[in-house]
């Protein structure tokens, strides 16, 4: 059975329009923090990553910030919590992987996207079984959402090789849904197959 230690959160590296956004950044840090499950994230101290990790932080739980080397000037390295600087953007992902057990995407930009999808894409391929969730905050997912069943539809996702991906409308439901969902997923099951898909 597996069991959930880490969660790497995707989220942008700016606060979005509404803020709802940044509540629900906040919420989930502190129900991680709560739980004594570990926050995974892309270590800047700006936008809903900041909010987030400082959210963990500041409820007594585990933050990893992952940042490349070139970005710690522009997404502001985050100085609290522990910090791993990387070399570049594909080892930051590798890295992200590593250490979570689970994904979630908040809202987010192009940047958010791309690491959701990638790890879609990840799993499509048989990569991995590690759950994804979309937190889909005021409805933010629900144009990827209506994205990848235009691509079923259309049989560019054919049988045998569906995107499986969960959504939680509320931020109170992203970790029981993970929880159920990873059940039956041994920890063999979690691991990156070989060839490691680090430049997918």
């Amino acid at each position: 059975m597996g069991t959930i230690k880490r969660i790497c959160v995707y989220c942008g590296s700016g606060p979005g329009a509404d803020p709802a956004f940044v509540e629900a950044a906040r919420t989930l840090g502190a129900i991680l923090a709560d739980n004594r499950i570990g926050l995974v994230y892309g270590g800047g101290s700006v936008g809903l990553m900041g909010e987030i990790a400082n959210a963990t932080l500041d409820c007594g739980g585990e933050a990893i910030g992952i940042i490349p080397e070139f970005l710690k000037n522009r997404e502001l390295a985050n100085v609290r919590g522990q910090v791993i600087v990387t070399r570049d953007m594909h080892e930051r992902k590798q890295r992200m992987f590593d250490e979570a057990d689970a994904f979630v995407a908040l809202p987010g930009g192009v940047g958010t996207l791309e690491e959701v999808v990638e790890q879609m894409t990840w799993a499509q391929l048989g990569r991995h079984k590690k759950p994804i969730l979309l937190a889909n905050i005021r409805k933010f997912w629900d144009p990827l959402c209506a994205l990848l069943d235009h691509m079923q539809e259309l049989q560019f996702i054919r049988a045998g090789l569906s995107v499986n991906y969960l959504v939680a409308e509320r931020v109170e439901d992203i970790l029981p849904t993970l929880v159920q969902a990873i059940e039956n997923i041994t920890e063999s099951e979690k691991a990156m197959k070989p060839p490691v898909a680090g430049r997918v």
